[in-house]
């Protein structure tokens, strides 16, 4: 593995390392751009999302780490068996599938959200599962490294 040197400034609290980071100039302006465009408090907020977001693609990729995350599903429940074919999907994946909330949209089409927890390719191949159900116009997953804590711990 590559190792990364980085130049380490003044003292920072709460374990925040400081690196310094060189751009180019048209790089740097829309940089600026976006930080007012989202409301960032500062670069170092825009810079910390990205790479944080950056690392969970990364992550999700990589298969095996635990993540947790959201599929969401837009479809037309007309499609027949539809319902019957998500209900199937969330019960073949129990593990992984944490519950999930359907809002009803006009002309009988429902965006549902459904939370799951595992590893990132799993949650890959079960979003996949569900984004090819027939009838089902989207599906995404959205993920994160930090996870939900036991919902039932074993006790010792």
């Amino acid at each position: 593995m590559k190792r990364v040197s980085a130049k380490v400034g003044g003292k920072v609290p709460n374990g925040v390392t400081r690196i310094s980071v060189s751009l180019p100039r048209d790089l740097s302006i829309e940089l600026d751009g976006l930080v007012v465009q989202k409301g960032f408090e500062s670069r170092s907020q825009a810079l910390t999302s990205m790479i944080a977001e950056s690392l969970i693609e990364h992550r999700k990729d990589a298969g095996d780490a635990v993540m947790a995350g959201a599929i969401t599903l837009f479809y037309s429940q007309r499609k027949n068996n539809i319902l019957a074919d998500l209900a199937n999907l969330k019960r073949l994946h129990l593990d992984e599938v944490i519950g999930s909330l359907q809002v009803q949209l006009e002309d009988d089409h429902i965006m549902e959200v459904i939370l799951v927890q595992g590893p990132g390719m799993t949650l890959r191949k079960i979003c996949d599962a569900f984004a090819t159900c027939k009838g089902v116009k989207v599906g995404k997953l959205t993920l994160t490294s930090t996870i939900i804590p036991p919902l039932h711990p074993l006790k010792k």
